[in-house]
């Protein structure tokens, strides 16, 4: 990845990982940092004018966990800051790896075939992760 990150990216991402995926264990929490990290380098789609991680975390209507308590709890902890960490180095999983968007399902129910009308790449627990369309974020492959 080509983003120069700082120790505030660090504790920003391992907080909204936590936020967002607490749950899905630290698989699920490094995907989720995959789509953070996907949207900075992403110059397409809604995410062109979008070039740190506050940036990211604070667009509009993306991050409604920016406001819970998870996210305002406290400082990242260790473990949260070294799975940013990698996140922020590229370290990529499969379906997040070239994600934009992601979304929490209620137990029991199944991944929408689309997602603001992008194709799912697959499901981790009860996450559901969506890819543009070959071609439509070349910054990404």
């Amino acid at each position: 990845m080509k983003y120069r990150y700082t120790e505030k990216d660090i504790e920003l991402l391992g907080r909204i990982m936590r936020a967002e995926a607490i749950g899905e264990g630290r698989e699920g929490m490094l995907k989720v940092g995959n789509v953070v990290t996907n949207r900075i380098i992403a110059n397409c789609l809604t995410f062109r004018d979008v070039k740190t991680l506050s940036d990211v975390l604070y667009q509009p209507n993306q991050f409604a966990s920016v406001n819970s308590p998870l996210y305002n709890s406290g400082r990242a902890t260790a473990k949260e800051k070294e799975l940013a960490k990698k996140a922020l180095r590229g370290h990529k999983l499969f379906p997040a790896t070239n994600a934009l968007w992601f979304h929490s399902l209620d137990i029991g129910r199944d991944c929408r075939p689309t997602w603001f009308d992008q194709q799912l790449s697959g499901r981790h627990k009860n996450h559901c992760f969506y890819g543009p369309d070959p071609g439509v974020c070349d910054e990404l492959s």
